[in-house]
């Protein structure tokens, strides 16, 4: 597998592309359980295969690399991508998962996105496996999966990376309270720990999507309402979590913040930091973190990075 500080990408695969749309590379006709059963019993289906079953449905949304990630942390060997790209088109061939990749004027996508299919949650369910996955799931729309992807690689890059990483949560549910919304953070969140104290990263990501300056003006109200009435215990936070929005590129964070400002929903009782989904490919996430700032020279808002000792190796 290529690592990530050899990837040389200038616009990260998760960025929103003009005219992108989501085209089906899946397997259309009917496989029986019996089928799936008979593959079991001889061994085609293995335990490896049910790994992977197991964080798609965890994820939603993940491609082949980040399942090759996380397959390596879990101490489970994939032996190569191939491989394991041999092992995806069983499952997809079996109808347990499915498959879509992205087409927009500048061709088609690199990489192929995994989610699952009728069979893979009766063979969850079989197993006692929690599983949620309903067919509409696999119509959301593509910056709703971007969003999801770009998460993954974030959580990704944080438990391979910092060495100070706990657990993480790919689908963190926050309230708002006096509206009574319930919301989620749409990149998920990592949990660090450190000398015995404990800090959680919300990770909300932000693709230039439709109409995307609105949706994110009315994210920002739901998460400054959840911290302003903010209490040890509010959606199972002991202490306050500190917000992330994970940008296309540093220009996007720029122009994100521009629309928080302008639209007043800054959140006084933390410090808001950005990232973007390359800044994630970096072999220390240590200066991955940026702050707006006020320049005493130009008396403007100026970008800064932050070193965060914290996301060290």
């Amino acid at each position: 597998m290529v690592e990530d500080s050899q990837i040389k990408a200038q616009v990260s695969p998760f960025a929103i592309r003009e005219g992108e749309i989501k085209t089906f590379d899946g397997k259309d006709g009917y496989v029986s359980m019996n089928q799936i059963i008979h593959k079991i019993n001889i061994g085609h289906i293995t335990d490896i295969h049910f790994a992977i079953l197991e964080l798609v449905n965890e994820f939603e949304f993940i491609t082949s690399r980040q399942i090759y990630q996380m397959l390596e942390w879990k101490g489970i060997n994939p032996q190569s991508q191939d491989k394991l790209n041999n092992k995806l088109d069983q499952l997809v061939k079996s109808k347990i998962l499915t498959r879509y990749y992205f087409t927009s004027e500048e061709g088609k996508g690199i990489y192929r996105i995994y989610c699952l299919e009728k069979m893979g949650k009766y063979l969850l369910t079989s197993k006692e496996i929690e599983c949620k996955w309903q067919q509409t799931d696999n119509v959301k729309p593509v910056a709703m999966i971007k969003k999801r992807l770009a998460g993954n690689q974030t959580i990704i890059a944080y438990l391979r990376k910092v060495k100070a990483f706990d657990s993480y949560v790919v689908k963190p549910t926050i309230q708002a309270k006096i509206s009574g919304k319930t919301f989620k953070a749409t990149g998920g969140s990592v949990k660090l720990t450190k000398n015995n104290k404990s800090i959680t990263f919300l990770f909300e990501a932000v693709r230039r999507e439709q109409d995307w300056q609105k949706k994110l003006v009315d994210k920002m109200t739901m998460y400054k309402e959840f911290y302003e009435n903010f209490v040890p215990g509010d959606s199972g936070y002991s202490s306050m979590p500190q917000l992330i929005l994970i940008c296309e590129d540093d220009k996007h964070t720029a122009e994100a913040f521009k629309e928080i400002v302008t639209n007043k929903v800054e959140i006084p009782q933390i410090k808001l930091y950005f990232t973007t989904d390359l800044r994630q490919n970096e072999e220390t996430l240590e200066n991955t973190l940026i702050e707006f700032k006020i320049d005493e020279k130009t008396n403007k808002y100026k970008m800064f990075n932050v070193e965060a000792k914290i996301l060290g190796i």
